[in-house]
C-alpha cells in the first residue's frame, strides 16, 4: 500500500534512510511516488471598464441628478415661480465659492465660515450628549430598576420637537449660541440613550451568567462583555444623533441669528437671493451626506459577522 508523501524538510532524511536500507539488504525498497503538481489556474486577462459596475453604480446616480436638474429647469421655466434656473444658480455658486472665507464684519462672513460655525455647534452639542447619553444608556440597559424609572420619562420627552426646547435654552442661558447648543444636546441624546440601552438588553444572558460564575466586577463586565457587544448599537445611535443634530441646527440658527448656515439662508432670503438659498440647500445636503458616509464606514469597522459552522 502506497502512502501519501508530504514535502517537508524530513524528505532528505527519509531518502537517505531508504538508500541505506537498499544497500544493506541488496533489494530495492519501494518508495512512495511524488505527487504531480497541479497546473496553475488560468487567470483571465483584465478588460478595460467593467460595464456592470458602470451600469449598477455609476449610471443610476447620474440619471437621478439629470432627472432632478430637468425637473428644476422645468419648474424654473414656468412664469411667476421665482425660482432661478440651474444655470443662474451655477453662476451664483461660482461667485459664492470664489471667496468662501471672506470676513467683513461679525454678521457679514463667507459661506465657509458659516458652515464651520454650524459644525462647531453640532460638535459641542453632540459631544455633550454623548458624554451624558452613552453612560445613561448603559446604566438603563444594565439595571432593570433604572429602566423602569426612566423609560416613562424618555417616552414622554422624546417625541417633543427639538425646537420646542429652544425658548427654554434662551431663558436659561441668556444667549443665542448656548441656546442652539442646548437644542442640539436635547435632540442628540435620545437616539444614543435608546440604542445603547437596547444593545445592552440584547446581550445574551449566557454571557452574563458566565460573568456571574467568574465573579467579575462591574468594570470587567463593562469592558470585556458589554462594550464590545453593544458597540454596533452604540454607533447606530451616534449616526442617528448626528443626522438629527445637523437637521435641527439649521432651523435653530434661523431663529437665533448670528453666524451659521441657517442664519445665512435666512439672511439671503431677506435679500431675496433665492439662488444662494438653493446653494445652501445643496451644501447642507452634501455635508450631511459626508457625515453619514463617514459614520457608516466607522460602524462597519466594528461590525462583526458570526462565523457559520
Amino acid at each position: 500500500m502506497v502512502s501519501a508523501v508530504f514535502h517537508s524538510p524530513l524528505e532528505g532524511l527519509a531518502s537517505t534512510q531508504t538508500d541505506t536500507l537498499a544497500s544493506a539488504t541488496g533489494k530495492p525498497v519501494a518508495t512512495a511516488a511524488k505527487p504531480t503538481p497541479a497546473p496553475a489556474p488560468l487567470v483571465p486577462a483584465k478588460r478595460g471598464w467593467d460595464l456592470r459596475f458602470l451600469w449598477t453604480a455609476v449610471l443610476p446616480p447620474v440619471l437621478g441628478l439629470v432627472f432632478l436638474v430637468t425637473v428644476w429647469a422645468v419648474v424654473a421655466g414656468t412664469g411667476g415661480s421665482g425660482i432661478p434656473t440651474p444655470l443662474d444658480t451655477w453662476k451664483q455658486a461660482l461667485e459664492v465659492f470664489s471667496e468662501p472665507f471672506y470676513q467683513v464684519g461679525p454678521n457679514d462672513q463667507g459661506v465657509g465660515w458659516n458652515v464651520l460655525m454650524s459644525l462647531q455647534r453640532v460638535a459641542i452639542g453632540f459631544g455633550l450628549a454623548a458624554l451624558v447619553g452613552i453612560p445613561a444608556g448603559f446604566a438603563i440597559g444594565r439595571f432593570e430598576f433604572l429602566s423602569r424609572m426612566f423609560n416613562p420619562l424618555i417616552s414622554l420627552l422624546r417625541p417633543v420637537s427639538p425646537l420646542a426646547w429652544l425658548p427654554i435654552g434662551l431663558l436659561v442661558f441668556k444667549g443665542a449660541n448656548p441656546a442652539a447648543i442646548w437644542t442640539i444636546f436635547i435632540c442628540s441624546i435620545w437616539p444614543m440613550i435608546i440604542n445603547t440601552a437596547v444593545g445592552v438588553q440584547r446581550v445574551p444572558q449566557d454571557y452574563m451568567n458566565v460573568a456571574r460564575v467568574l465573579n467579575l466586577s462591574e468594570w470587567k463586565i463593562f469592558t470585556k462583555i458589554l462594550f464590545p457587544a453593544v458597540l454596533p448599537y452604540l454607533l447606530t445611535g451616534v449616526r442617528l444623533a448626528v443626522g438629527t443634530a445637523w437637521l435641527v441646527i439649521v432651523a435653530a440658527e434661523m431663529l437665533t441669528g448670528g453666524v451659521g448656515i441657517g442664519f445665512w439662508i435666512w439672511d439671503e432670503w431677506n435679500n431675496l437671493n433665492v439662488a444662494s438659498i438653493i446653494i445652501a440647500i445643496f451644501m447642507i445636503g452634501i455635508v450631511g451626506l459626508v457625515l453619514e458616509f463617514g459614520l457608516i464606514k466607522l460602524a462597519t469597522l466594528f461590525t462583526f459577522e458570526e462565523v457559520k459552522s
